[in-house]
């Protein structure tokens, strides 16, 4: 496979790919970012618009001067670009706006909570923590599981829901795994889950900005329910995160947060709620943060979400065909260059532990990366084939041991092939060194 190192047009979109940072010697080099996953770096475009948004920036809903009219507008008009971008319903849905996924997840537990106290719900064994955590306190949770590659077990589903018998009222899965970096069938998984007359949340945060989500599907019982994302993950800054699902859900539950902006009325004795999905967004909003995170779908849009999956797929597989070839280098993931994924790779190098190795990477070339479990411990637990005897060891000792982990590389739209290259010539030098 040829590839050509020269098509890669995206760096100059970005802000502080080019800063240079100091290595361990003292040498000057600019920095390499392969750590995408947890966040990215922001766009120009992103960050000029809340630049010159900055000086009509306003308190918003009920103040009648011109920066809070203006604010108040550009906040509610985002709402339909959401939409639009994650293909949805606007009349059958609504946009809440949250800090980030994790606020957004916990938020949808809070309100299946309140409406069905005995309900069983559905998560992966290759969910991150806050796909997982919020459900555990409330409900009983039951989980699909993956096979020794790491990916899903879709025939796992029907099962489980015939065994509980009606009492699933949600699956959640994640739309890519940010371990392995695999893309779930979320939509033949909603049909499923429809049919046995449960919802289906997808987590979003490692699929929204990588590839095309349609909620709304030509036929109904395919479409998404509940879809949570945010920001950071998508060329914009931290805090602000979206969760979209059905506005009658939200109308019938009580928020979990309650203040200023979530109500229409207040007496000595009784409250009536403001209509989602303002009922659902007390205190004052993060109105940078929306404009923010529409300036970098208005990005998206116009370098094509298509095109990003594909420039990222090439710089992945460009990583692959190198890495694969390494001696003393484990994958974690299917190395098919036709694997249905994002662009995340998992490894380790025999013999070294995974917090050295990302260490090292940085210390000799200024290569960020993710080293440990990456908030899915029960996933990668399962990739490294740990026994019950491992994880029971690990249980009681966690305070005095190296835990078990991983090495993720997590590829952007800016990232170039000579950047791998530096990445691969460091890792030769590392295992060259540990021998």
């Amino acid at each position: 496979m040829s590839y050509d190192k020269t098509n890669h047009n995206y760096r100059e979109l970005i802000t502080g790919v080019d800063t240079k940072i100091p290595l361990k010697n003292g040498k000057l080099v600019t920095a390499i970012n392969f750590d995408n996953a947890a966040t990215t770096p922001p766009f120009n475009y992103v960050m000029e618009k809340v630049v010159s948004f900055s000086p009509y920036y306003s308190s918003i809903h009920r103040g009648t001067g011109f920066k809070s009219k203006l604010s108040s507008e550009t906040y509610e008009t985002s709402r339909q670009l959401i939409c639009n971008f994650v293909h949805c319903d606007s009349e059958k849905n609504t946009v809440i706006y949250v800090k980030n996924t994790t606020e957004a997840i916990n938020k949808l537990s809070y309100i299946f909570n309140y409406l069905y106290k005995d309900a069983v719900i559905l998560a992966t064994r290759m969910e991150h923590h806050s796909n997982d955590l919020p459900w555990r306190n409330k409900f009983k949770v039951d989980y699909l599981e993956v096979d020794e590659t790491g990916k899903l077990i879709l025939s796992d589903l029907s099962h489980k829901l015939e065994k509980h018998d009606g009492k699933v009222k949600l699956v959640c899965v994640t739309g890519a795994s940010n371990v392995t970096g695999y893309k779930n069938p979320i939509y033949k998984i909603a049909k499923i889950a429809h049919n046995y007359g449960a919802e289906i949340l997808v987590d979003g945060a490692q699929l929204v900005p990588h590839y095309p989500i349609y909620m709304k599907q030509h036929y109904e019982d395919e479409s998404i329910d509940y879809l949570a994302f945010s920001a950071h993950k998508m060329y914009a800054p931290f805090g602000i995160g979206v969760l979209i699902g059905p506005k009658e859900t939200f109308c019938s539950v009580s928020p979990e947060y309650s203040g200023g902006g979530a109500i229409k009325l207040v007496t000595d004795n009784s409250v009536i709620w403001n209509d989602p999905p303002e009922k659902n967004e007390a205190g004052t909003p993060n109105v940078l943060g929306v404009v923010a995170l529409t300036a970098s779908i208005e990005m998206l849009n116009k370098l094509g979400i298509n095109n990003i999956d594909k420039s990222e797929m090439k710089i992945y597989n460009y990583a692959l065909n190198k890495i694969i070839n390494i001696p003393n280098i484990t994958l974690y993931c299917d190395p098919n260059p036709n694997c249905d994924k994002v662009a995340i790779l998992p490894f380790n190098i025999k013999g070294l532990y995974h917090g050295i190795t990302a260490k090292l990477l940085s210390d000799l070339s200024g290569i960020s990366v993710r080293s440990g479990c990456f908030c899915a411990q029960p996933y990668v637990q399962r990739l490294l084939k740990l026994s019950r005897k491992d994880i029971t060891y690990l249980k009681h000792n966690y305070n005095d041991i190296s835990h078990p982990g991983l090495v993720r590389l997590s590829f952007g739209l800016y990232n170039t092939y000579s950047e791998v290259d530096i990445l691969i010539d460091t890792l030769k030098e590392i295992i060259k060194n540990k021998a």
